[in-house]
């Protein structure tokens, strides 16, 4: 099958023709995000693969469907980028990746974490300019910690797994239990008990309409004071004005992010020659106890060969039963 690749990096290029190998497919790559008025490109392929920042409304779609496309392969497992009420009605197929590496987000959770507890950034950057001092580096230990958890999916799960190592104290909230988190002995209670009681919560669960601004400013003032806060699922999910508020009041003592809700215009890209203009975020980056990366928790060398690997089965199946199991619906949101 013939793929156009919007907003494909050298990573991209490079794990897709590794595992082309296999499928054999015409892979053309673009360096453009897909938008209305680079839709153009995708006149004459019967399939596009797009990333999470590829935002896939309802115009968009209706041109690309005129362009004769007819299957949209998400490279990525969120799919809130996408109108599927408007794909349905165009008879556009959206096919997604669920699972690459539930480890890989994981342990990068993991790393704000310890970073932002163990200040090891700031820390480095002192000995390389040659000041040994301790000052202002005091940490915690994690040991003993009650770890608020939201959501527990193959993500979750594999991050509560991870805390369990350090004899933390698991809650979770979850509208559908996993069996395998009660056999972990995690305790699942409301979303309310969980801000009371949490000295660390973070975030895995996907944006859909329910879960947008999850934190907002109700639940940052229920949280306890000094709360450690990370955010490795979607940017959507946080209210970055009421967190702000939850910084400069002390309710929020660390903040971790791995995405951001306007992330779309900023990350993936090297804006270094530039001035931001994004307050809201430029805000976040004064304050020393925030450590944000940019969408980086699912860069891992396994997660881009099961990334590429799915994303080619996916257009293969579609090609040969018109049918794949990762295809999305909106029973799904």
């Amino acid at each position: 099958m013939k793929i156009a690749f919007f907003n494909a990096k050298s990573y991209d290029i490079e794990f897709f023709n590794r595992a082309n190998e296999q499928f054999k497919h015409e892979l053309i790559y673009f360096e453009s995000k897909l938008t209305v008025q680079t839709a153009e490109l995708a006149r004459g392929f019967s399939a596009i693969c797009t990333f999470v920042n590829d935002a896939l409304d309802r115009p968009l779609l209706e041109r690309l469907a005129g362009y004769g496309v007819r299957l949209v392969a998400l490279r990525c497992a969120g799919f809130n980028q996408v109108d599927l009420k408007a794909a349905e009605e165009f008879k556009i197929s959206v096919v997604r990746v669920p699972a690459y590496s539930p480890y890989a987000v994981a342990e990068h959770a993991l790393a704000l974490i310890l970073t932002l507890n163990r200040k090891t950034h700031r820390a480095h950057n002192r000995i390389r300019e040659g000041n040994f001092s301790l000052e202002g580096l005091l940490g915690f230990d994690l040991h003993g910690m009650t770890v608020g958890i939201v959501g527990t999916g193959k993500i979750g799960l594999c991050f509560a797994e991870i805390m369990r190592g350090f004899q933390c104290q698991l809650l979770a909230f979850d509208p559908h239990p996993n069996p395998e988190a009660l056999a972990l002995g995690i305790e699942y209670v409301s979303l309310e008990r969980l801000f009371d009681q949490a000295s660390l919560i973070s975030l895995h669960c996907p944006l859909i309409p329910q879960t947008r601004h999850l934190i907002d400013l109700k639940a940052v003032q229920r949280m306890k004071k000094g709360v450690m806060l990370i955010n490795t699922s979607r940017g959507g999910l946080v209210d970055t004005g009421a967190v702000i508020d939850g910084l400069k009041s002390g309710k929020i003592g660390y903040l971790g992010l791995d995405v951001y809700e306007e992330e779309s215009e900023l990350f993936f890209e090297d804006h270094s020659d530039e001035v931001l203009q994004d307050d809201l975020f430029a805000r976040l980056m004064t304050f020393p106890n925030v450590l944000i990366t940019g969408h980086q928790a699912f860069f891992t060398e396994q997660a881009l060969q099961n990334i590429a690997r799915t994303t080619l089965l996916n257009v293969s199946d579609f090609e040969d039963n018109g049918f794949s199991q990762n295809r999305v619906n909106l029973k799904i949101q």
